[in-house]
This record gives structure tokens, C-alpha cells and sequence, in this order.
């Protein structure tokens, strides 16, 4: 890929925020581009774990325009999810070009410069939507270099195949935790250990309650006041079935965290020690935003600083679904549809402006 033509806009990541982009900016006419590192559709799902379940149906995990065919048993897994984004690409004929991997973003006259590994891209606007899943994080916690044991992040954890008959500590309490420990318990003495207890929603409410949460704390902070009490109960894990079933199993207790590592296993807060094989780090992600360093927008806690989804720093940089603070519920496919209509509609506008 050389440098070509200049674009009105470059999207760097083709996953679900991407291509919910990608779906408003064709529908705006814009000329737009879409550069995905990977080397296959479906952005990070391809590389979650081989069970993992969505919080919600399918048909409220949708991307705008085509709602996500239903699946069997209500919640969809990885694989459905991976074809469903590889079938909305094609549907809406977006211009995804893999794998391109975006190295630097750099100001020009009139745009911004992307710089990748194949080539340069020009672009009136740019949309970063590369999402979190390459920088997961594990915490540093006292002793990790001594322990002899295995340790991996949620994001290498494929199956509990390998893990059987072993002591495990699953580290996390939102619903990938929950859901790594439920498959994990069957087979191997599982440990959950959680900063605070795991609060549980109520058997019949799904991810949606977490969404219209997530909206409403956005709504609330745009209007000066505190948010509502949350509805649904206060839990935020999901009782996926197989998060029920080990719950029937009585295998959903948590305890708090262990005071440091040892060779053989940890130390808990009250000096006892327990042997482990394997620690699994169900600790989420930073976001992947190294592209950016170059226009001097990234603040000391590696984000960036944003007004509605647009930098304060650099007025032709659009940031999108790297969580609450560029959008609300924007990381998730239900609560993309939103920010990636507004990113867009913003971009339209600046650029009209721009050329009048």
C-alpha cells in the first residue's frame, strides 16, 4: 500500500466498532478507508475463549442495520459472533483492508498522516477504534517472579483442557471471571479470587441491564447529577447458563485477594498458604492506543482526553469504543450503534464545515 489518494476519512481497527462506523460512513457517502491488523474478520472474538457466552440474545447484541441471527441457546458463543461480523462486512460492502497494522498517526497539512506497515494513508479525519484486546493487563503483584506455577491472562485461556486436576486461581470478578471459573470448576479445585464480593443479577435479567446502566451514568454526569438507582438489582454478573450451573454446583464463591506470590503458590492476608498450579488473570485490558503517541494526545494514564468522543488536542481525531469515557456501553455491540452514530454525524459536519 502506497500513499495515495486522500481520503475523507481512515478508520484504524475493522472490529465491531470499526465496522459500526464503516455502516454510517457509507451510508453518509463519505469516502472512508478501514485498516484491520488482523488477518481474518471479527476484530478480537477470534482469540476469546472457545465457551464464552454473550450477556445478551443475539438480537440485542446487534451492529447497526442487520440484527445478529438468533443462536441456540439464546446466548451467543465466539463462533456466531465471529461470522456474524465476518457476513455484516460483506453485507454492507465495507472497505476493510487486512491485515494492516497502523504504526503511527501523524499531522499534515489539511489531514493526518497514518503510517502502517504497508504504506502510508491520508485522511481529512481519523477514527481510532483499535478497541483493548492486544494490551491486556495483568497486575503486578508481590512475588510474580518467584512463582513457579503457570500464569496467563483471560485473553490466552482457550479451554480447561491442560488444567485438569490442577489448583487454579481464577483473578477477576466481572463475568469473564465468572464464566472461566464456572468451566474450570468441573475439572480442576478452582479458587475464585475477587477485590470485592461478586454481586449477581437476578437468573432473568440479561446484559441489558448493564447497558441502560452504563447510559445512565453517562446521562447523569452530562446533567450535573447522580445517577438513578440502578435497575435489575445491583449485581453486574450475568447467570449465564453455565454461570447457573455451576452456581447449582455451588462453586460461586469468592474470596478476597492473597498477599503475595511464593514459589510453590500464594500467602493469604492471614499468613496461611496454599499451593497452586496455574493462576488465570481475569483482568481486563488497556486500551491500544501507541499509534497516537506521535500527535502528543495521550495523557499520563495512557488515554486520551476526549468531548464526545473527539480529542481535545487534535480536532481531527475521533476516538471510538474503548469504553464509557469515549461513549457509553460504546466497548460493547449493543451500545456501539450509538457512538459510532454520533462519531460519524460529527465528522460529516466538521467536514462540510471544513470545505465551506
Amino acid at each position: 500500500m502506497s500513499e495515495g489518494a486522500l481520503h475523507d476519512v481512515v478508520v484504524i481497527g475493522g472490529g465491531q466498532s470499526g465496522l459500526a462506523a464503516g455502516y454510517f460512513l457509507r451510508r453518509s457517502g463519505i469516502s472512508f478507508a478501514i485498516l484491520d491488523a488482523h488477518d481474518r474478520p471479527g476484530g478480537a472474538w477470534p482469540g476469546a475463549w472457545d465457551s464464552l457466552r454473550l450477556f445478551s440474545p443475539a438480537a440485542m447484541s446487534s451492529l447497526p442495520g442487520w440484527p445478529m441471527p438468533p443462536s441456540e441457546g439464546g446466548y451467543p458463543g465466539r463462533d456466531h459472533v465471529v461470522d456474524y461480523l465476518a457476513r455484516y462486512e460483506q453485507r454492507y460492502g465495507l472497505p476493510v483492508r487486512r491485515p494492516v497494522r497502523a504504526e503511527s498517526v501523524l499531522r499534515m497539512e489539511g489531514g493526518l498522516s497514518v503510517r502502517t506497515d504497508r504504506g502510508t494513508r491520508r485522511a481529512r479525519a481519523v477514527i481510532s477504534a483499535t478497541g483493548g484486546a492486544s494490551r491486556p493487563f495483568i497486575p503486578s503483584w508481590p512475588g510474580g517472579a518467584l512463582f513457579q506455577g503457570r500464569q496467563i491472562h483471560s485473553s490466552a485461556y482457550r479451554s480447561p483442557q491442560g488444567f485438569a486436576g490442577q489448583r487454579v486461581l481464577v483473578v477477576g470478578g466481572g463475568n469473564s471471571g465468572a464464566q472461566i471459573l464456572a468451566e474450570l470448576s468441573r475439572v480442576a479445585e478452582t479458587t475464585w479470587v475477587t477485590l470485592e464480593p461478586p454481586r449477581f443479577l437476578p437468573d432473568e435479567v440479561d446484559g441489558r441491564v448493564l447497558f441502560a446502566r452504563a447510559t445512565e451514568r453517562v446521562h447523569a454526569q452530562m446533567q450535573g447529577r447522580e445517577p438513578a438507582a440502578p435497575g435489575g438489582g445491583l449485581g453486574d454478573i450475568v447467570m449465564v447458563p453455565p454461570v447457573r450451573e455451576a452456581r447449582d454446583r455451588d462453586r460461586l464463591h469468592a474470596v478476597r485477594p492473597f498477599a503475595r506470590f511464593v514459589p510453590e503458590g500464594v500467602v493469604w492476608q492471614d499468613g496461611t498458604q496454599s499451593p497452586v498450579d496455574a493462576v488465570i488473570w481475569c483482568t481486563g485490558f488497556r486500551p491500544d492506543l501507541g499509534h497516537l503517541a506521535p500527535l502528543g494526545v495521550l495523557e499520563a494514564d495512557g488515554r486520551v482526553a476526549v468531548e464526545n468522543g473527539r480529542s481535545t488536542r487534535e480536532p481531527r481525531l475521533w476516538l471510538l469504543g474503548y469504553g464509557d469515557w469515549t461513549g457509553a456501553a460504546s466497548a460493547t455491540l449493543a451500545g456501539i450503534t450509538r457512538s459510532a452514530r454520533g462519531t460519524v454525524h460529527a465528522i460529516q459536519h466538521f467536514l462540510t464545515t471544513e470545505r465551506s
